[in-house]
């Protein structure tokens, strides 16, 4: 009877430890081996973390499509596929109301390629920083105050207030008509919603 006893205890204890590995893993221990379970849940990402493959900023206007690769930053399980750290996603930023969107058609794992459909949020766009260095701004500066001497000759008036006078015009339409882009940097984190 005792041993009857310790044999149902210790089958419950295996029982109860196999369940709980199938619940954490999708497996099952059976005579010291894993088993998968058909129909076992394996959790399912909702976000790849992604970020830029290239090791340089991007600039990229929003009228335009890119294609560019992404690289999985933390690994994750998309339809059953595991994609670890380093996988490359390949796919296109594409236009989108407010910016640009990247829509991601297939990942490379071990130099095997795989469909994914997944795609960002927008990325917003911003004044191209690069039409608003100070640089750029001297130069639209040096733009408008040569506008502003030649528009004070031909009026008859080229004193210093014209040339000042230009110079600020030009300086402040150089930094209001700058170009709007989305700006991608390579460390920056791109979620990638399934």
């Amino acid at each position: 009877m005792i041993f009857q006893f310790h044999f149902f205890t210790l089958r419950a204890a295996i029982a109860a430890v196999a369940v709980s590995s199938t619940v954490i893993t999708g497996t099952t221990l059976i005579a010291d081996r894993a088993v998968a379970l058909p129909g076992a849940a394996i959790a399912q990402a909702a976000v790849i973390p992604a970020s830029s493959v290239q090791q340089e900023t991007l600039y990229l206007n929003t009228d335009r499509t890119y294609s560019y690769n992404l690289t999985v930053e933390q690994g994750v399980t998309v339809n059953g596929l595991y994609l670890p750290p380093g996988a490359e996603i390949q796919g296109q930023y594409v236009p989108a109301e407010g910016g640009l969107r990247y829509d991601a058609s297939s990942v490379v794992v071990d130099g095997r390629s795989y469909p994914l459909n997944a795609s960002s949020s927008v990325i917003e766009d911003i004044k191209d920083p690069r039409d608003t260095t100070v640089g750029s701004i001297a130069e639209d500066a040096g733009i408008g105050a040569a506008g502003g001497l030649v528009l004070g000759e031909i009026l008859g008036d080229a004193g210093l207030g014209a040339i000042v006078g230009g110079a600020a015009a030009g300086a402040a339409t150089g930094n209001l008509t700058a170009d709007r882009v989305v700006v991608v940097e390579p460390n920056t984190t791109i979620d990638l919603y399934l």
